[in-house]
């Protein structure tokens, strides 16, 4: 082998191995979140989370949450109704999500969503949840397929809440499904490993083990989010609430 090629050979070897341990160095890695930047913060929870006591997730500094309601267009959280309820107590503004389907339609999920979740009981835009679950990943939706179930679920949400649905997402499934037919739409991103500033995010989930006190379900952990802005920018946003009679 010649001097050249040896080179040559060594050089992509090298480029390899360092490709391969900056992506395992990210996979194992912590999102840093500059909370100066971003001093508005909140969790995500279902039935996981058990007994939640709102009032000292509000002592912890949480200033939003975001409560599991609905998957598909047959299940309904089983504690979301006890998690709407107490919220309500605190001065924690709260939203709700549906967990999307690619398997049933668009039509369907909102009603079940509807169903569980009135106009007055959310202060936040609702959010619809679109990631890979079961062999999706491997088997990927084409985008048709996605677009066909994700339109009418989102707008039947906007006709019946009087605000764009917010989106929550992973990077993969976003860059499929979401970012050119749906980028008007608020967008909750999921990144638990780096900021993702190349996105325009509203809100970001930098963590699914996070620990606060003040639950006691099977999960000992708790998502964490931030919101992209200051104090007073989500006092603005949300201040005239979506709540509405009804």
């Amino acid at each position: 082998m010649n001097t050249l090629k040896r080179k040559i050979l060594c050089s992509i070897v090298g480029a390899s191995l360092l490709a391969a341990t900056a992506l395992s160095s990210m996979v194992v890695s912590k999102a840093e979140v500059n909370r100066n930047k971003y001093p508005v913060f909140g969790v995500d929870v279902s039935n996981y989370q058990g007994d939640i006591n709102w009032q000292e997730l509000e002592a912890q500094n949480v200033s939003f949450a975001f409560i599991k309601a609905t998957e598909g267009s047959g299940h309904t959280d089983e504690s979301v109704r006890r998690n709407l309820d107490r919220a309500a107590g605190t001065g924690i503004k709260v939203s709700a999500y549906h967990f999307f389907s690619f398997d049933s339609a668009g039509e369907t999920q909102a009603d079940n969503f509807i169903a569980a979740v009135s106009r007055n009981e959310i202060d936040m835009p609702p959010v619809v949840d679109i990631e890979y679950y079961g062999d999706k990943r491997k088997n990927k939706p084409s985008q048709a397929e996605a677009e066909s179930i994700l339109r009418p679920l989102l707008s039947r949400l906007e006709a019946y809440y009087g605000v764009k649905p917010i989106i929550y997402t992973t990077p993969p499934v976003y860059f499929r499904y979401v970012k050119g037919s749906f980028s008007d739409y608020p967008l909750w991103i999921r990144s638990v490993t780096f900021e993702p500033d190349l996105m325009d995010w509203k809100f970001w989930q930098y963590s699914d083990k996070g620990t606060l006190t003040g639950y006691d379900g099977d999960e000992e952990h708790i998502d964490l989010n931030v919101y992209n802005g200051s104090e007073e920018d989500f006092e603005r946003e949300f201040s005239k609430s979506t709540k509405k009679s009804g």
